[in-house]
C-alpha cells in the first residue's frame, strides 16, 4: 500500500480535496464539525498514541451500514433546524423505559469551553476508577465520535447496534408527535441508552444548544457546569448575555450543585437567581475555586488549582492557552462535587491522581499543532469570544516572529468580530471556504478582511488545499525560518476539513 500523500507535496486538484472530504466525512450539510477525538481506553492504560481522532471503519461492508444509519438520520431535522421543547425527547425517554436516570450526571452547557471541559471531567473521573459516558457535538470524522464510553468513541458495531435497537421506539414517537424526532434527539436517545446499557458510573453530558429545552435537557444532574457566556447563536438564545443565560440556567435543577465559570455581570445574576430559585449550591471561579497561578512549560502549562476541598499544585496540563487553565479549574470543581468534597467532605481528591489524569487531556482542533517547519495550528474559534482567548494563546504559548491566518468562517457567526480579535497577531490572512454549504461567502468575508486588515494583509484562495500552500508559502517568506506560523480558525468545519488534510501525511 502506498503511503497517504503530502498536500504540499503537489497541488490538490478540487476532486482530491472533495474525495477526503466524502471518503472521510460524508457529512451532510446540518451536521456541523465542532470538535472530535478520543484516548485510549482507560482499561488499556496509558497516554493515548497516534492520532486522538478516529477514522472511519475500514471493512467496507462495516462502513456502508453506519453510512446507512447516518443516511436514515439525516433525512431528520438537522440540528440548526430547532423547535424549542423536549416534549419528543421526553416520550422516546419514556417508551425506552427512562435509560437517562440509570446513572448520575454532570451536565455542562455554556458559550465556549463545553467540550475541552467535559473531556478533562471525564479524564478525572476515569482516573478515579469509575466508567464514564460522554456525549458532544457535533463530530469532525465520524459519527461514534460523540459517543464515547470510558474515553474513547464507541464502535462502530456499537452505533449500529443502538440505533436499530431504540430504531423501533424512535418511529413510535415519530407516529405520536406532531414532528419527527430530530437528528439530535435521536442521538441523545442513544447516546443515553448506550450509557445504561454499559453500563456507566456517570455520563458526562454536553448540551447542543442553550439548556432549558435542549435535547439533553431530560436529566436531572447532580452536578450543573456552566462554562464562560458570551454573545452566540443571539437569534434563538437571546441578544445579550443575560438572555442567554437564562437560556443556560434550565440545566440547573433542584438540589444540584452548580459549577460556575468566570460570566459577565447580567449573566452571574440570572444564573444565581436560578440557582436560588432551585436551592442549589452554587461555586464560583474566583470565589470557591479557582487557577492560583500557572506558567508555560514545554507542551502545555504548570497549574496550581484550587479546588473546593483545597489546592492541588503542580498539574500539567498538555494544553495552551490561560482559557484552557480555567476550564481544568472549573472540571476539577465539578468533580470535587460529584465527590461530594466541599458540603459533605472537607478534603482534596488525591493530588496524583488528579495529576495523572490531566496529564493524559487531549482537546484536537484546540490550539493544536498539525504541521512543523513552519508550525501549522488549528484551533475552533468560531466567534469573537473564542478568537480572543484563542489570539493570546498563541502569542503566549508560541511567540511567532510571523503569524499567517487561515480563515473561513460560517455564514450566522460574528465574522468581523472574529477578525477583529486576530487582527493583532496575524502578518497576513488567508481568506478561504470550507465544505459546509454554510460558510461564509468568500468575496463578503474578504470585503470584511480589507476593512479590517487592509488590502495589503489579505489573500483570497477560495479552495481550503490552496489556501493552506498560500499560507504556508508566506509563513515561509519569513527570515527566520522557525519564527514563522500558520493558524488555521474561524470554523469547526475549517479546523476539520484542514485536519484531514494535514494528518493524513505519511
Amino acid at each position: 500500500m502506498s503511503e497517504p500523500r503530502d498536500p504540499f507535496d503537489a497541488p490538490l486538484t478540487p476532486d482530491a480535496f472533495d474525495d477526503i472530504v466524502d471518503t472521510e466525512t460524508d457529512r451532510d450539510p446540518d451536521l456541523a464539525v465542532i470538535e472530535a477525538g478520543s484516548r485510549t481506553l482507560r482499561t488499556q492504560g496509558g497516554a493515548p498514541q497516534g492520532d486522538p481522532v478516529p477514522s472511519r471503519p475500514e471493512d467496507p461492508e462495516l462502513d456502508k451500514a453506519l453510512r446507512d444509519v447516518e443516511t436514515e438520520l439525516s433525512t431528520r431535522w438537522g440540528e440548526t433546524k430547532l423547535e424549542p421543547s423536549v416534549t419528543r425527547i421526553a416520550a422516546l425517554m419514556d417508551v425506552l423505559g427512562e435509560p437517562q436516570r440509570a446513572y448520575p450526571s454532570i451536565h455542562i452547557t455554556g458559550t465556549n469551553g463545553k467540550t475541552s471541559t467535559a473531556r478533562m471531567i471525564e479524564a478525572l473521573l476515569g482516573a478515579f476508577e469509575l466508567r464514564t459516558g460522554r456525549y458532544t457535538s457535533p463530530h469532525v470524522q465520524t459519527i461514534t465520535e460523540r459517543i464515547s464510553l470510558d474515553g474513547a468513541p464507541i464502535s462502530a458495531e456499537r452505533f449500529i447496534e443502538t440505533y436499530q435497537d431504540i430504531k423501533p421506539y424512535v418511529e413510535l414517537v415519530d407516529a405520536r408527535e406532531e414532528y419527527r424526532l430530530s437528528f439530535f434527539e435521536v442521538l441523545t436517545g442513544m447516546a443515553y441508552a448506550a450509557f445504561a446499557d454499559a453500563p456507566v458510573d456517570v455520563a458526562v453530558v454536553e448540551v447542543g444548544m442553550g439548556g432549558t429545552w435542549d435535547a439533553t435537557n431530560v436529566i436531572d444532574a447532580t452536578v450543573a457546569v456552566v462554562t464562560p457566556i458570551d454573545l452566540d447563536h443571539t437569534d434563538r438564545l437571546g441578544g445579550t448575555t443575560g438572555e442567554i443565560a437564562a437560556e443556560k440556567s434550565g440545566i440547573i435543577k433542584k438540589d444540584a450543585t452548580v459549577i460556575l465559570a468566570q460570566q459577565p455581570v447580567d449573566a452571574a445574576q440570572v444564573l444565581l437567581k436560578k440557582a436560588v430559585g432551585e436551592d442549589a449550591t452554587v461555586a464560583r471561579e474566583g470565589m470557591e475555586f479557582g487557577v492560583v497561578s500557572r506558567e508555560v512549560a514545554v507542551g502545555g502549562q504548570l497549574l496550581t488549582l484550587r479546588g473546593l476541598g483545597g489546592e492541588y499544585e503542580e498539574v500539567f496540563l498538555p494544553l495552551h492557552g490561560a482559557y484552557q487553565a480555567h476550564n481544568a479549574a472549573v472540571a476539577l470543581a465539578a468533580v470535587e462535587a460529584f465527590f461530594g468534597i466541599g458540603a459533605q467532605h472537607a478534603r482534596t481528591l488525591d493530588v496524583d491522581t488528579v495529576r495523572r489524569a490531566f496529564a493524559q487531556v487531549a482537546s484536537p482542533g484546540r490550539l493544536e499543532i498539525v504541521r512543523s517547519s513552519p508550525t501549522v495550528i488549528l484551533d475552533a474559534a468560531h466567534n469573537p469570544h473564542g478568537a480572543r482567548a484563542t489570539a493570546e494563546g498563541v502569542s503566549e504559548a508560541f511567540g511567532f516572529s510571523r503569524l499567517i491566518g487561515v480563515v473561513s468562517t460560517s455564514g450566522d457567526k460574528d465574522a468581523r468580530g472574529l477578525l477583529e480579535a486576530f487582527e493583532p497577531i496575524f502578518a497576513e490572512v488567508v481568506i478561504t471556504a470550507n465544505s459546509n454549504p454554510r460558510a461564509t461567502d468568500v468575496d463578503a468575508l474578504a470585503a470584511i478582511a480589507v476593512e479590517v486588515f487592509g488590502e495589503d494583509r489579505v489573500v483570497v484562495e477560495p479552495r481550503l488545499p490552496d489556501a493552506l500552500e498560500a499560507a504556508i508559502t508566506l509563513a515561509e517568506e519569513e527570515a527566520e525560518y522557525g519564527g514563522a506560523g500558520v493558524l488555521v480558525t474561524g470554523s469547526i468545519f475549517t479546523v476539520g476539513d484542514a485536519r484531514l488534510l494535514l494528518r493524513r501525511r505519511g
